[in-house]
């Protein structure tokens, strides 16, 4: 199943579940568990997608394939002593602020003069969970939709912590829907920059598993329906250009396209 979240007609905020090209509407958000179908139909091509969903937090994974742990160790200067794998996941958070959607624009900062993609699948949570178990942790996930982490690369290296570099408005687009009947241990993904591909793996290649990143995140915060959880990023990233279209793609689930645009 694919839920969607989009602006219909009368630019009124619809959900839905999508089905080829047709979109047939939910009474409700899909987040809430008591959601019906109802008889009515919208074409996909008249309708504006939104991100999927509005977060309360994105919470994001860094450094869960081990080929990102190398580059990002060059690309940050960092010492030996600091660039092994973590034994724990590495978490930090993006605001509600960053969260675009399908064919929105990324903002290039002025104060940033380099700015990269960063290809990740996004789970989203479907159910309240605070300290729960890999198994509970599962079962309260939703789905899973495309996302780009995009980052002010000087601008963390600058700072020594990720914050500012990854917490600009427009650097986590997301969408185009939520894809619920998908394995997230084995899903393909990739990443391609004018039509060049730029990123190119597999979720197999996961240190930390979904349910154990979910689980070990659900220990330090409540998680709560609609937030998002982004799993981290494969070797390959990049820099990007004001000008440059952007395209995440996962088989299973969709592709996100976006565009760069100078401040």
């Amino acid at each position: 199943m694919k839920f969607i979240r989009f602006l219909d007609q009368k630019n009124d905020i619809r959900f839905g579940v999508l089905e080829g090209t047709r979109i047939q509407l939910l009474d409700r958000t899909f987040l809430d568990s008591q959601r019906q179908l109802t008889n009515q139909w919208a074409e996909l091509k008249e309708v504006r997608i939104l991100a999927p969903v509005e977060p309360s937090k994105v919470v994001c994974v860094g450094l869960n394939y081990s080929l990102h742990v190398e580059e990002i160790k060059q690309s940050l200067h960092l010492k030996e002593k600091d660039s092994s794998a973590p034994n724990d996941p590495v978490i930090f958070l993006k605001p509600q602020t960053s969260v675009i959607g399908p064919e929105d624009n990324v903002i290039y900062p002025k104060i940033s003069q380099r700015v990269d993609f960063e290809a990740e699948l996004a789970i989203v949570i479907g159910k309240t969970i605070k300290g729960v178990n890999e198994g509970e942790a599962f079962d309260a996930i939703l789905g899973y939709t495309c996302a780009n982490d995009v980052t002010a690369r000087d601008l963390q290296q600058k700072d020594g912590q990720w914050t500012r570099g990854k917490s600009f408005d427009t650097f986590c687009p997301l969408g185009p829907w939520v894809a619920t009947d998908v394995d997230p241990s084995n899903l393909d993904i990739q990443l391609s920059l004018n039509g060049e591909i730029k990123q190119s793996s597999n979720t197999k290649y996961f240190m930390a598993s979904v349910p154990k990143l979910v689980s070990f995140i659900s220990q330090v915060m409540t998680l709560f329906p609609g937030d998002v959880v982004l799993t981290g990023t494969p070797e390959g990233v990049g820099p990007m250009q004001p000008g440059d279209e952007v395209v995440v793609k996962i088989p299973a689930i969709g592709e996100l396209h976006n565009r760069i645009i100078a401040e």
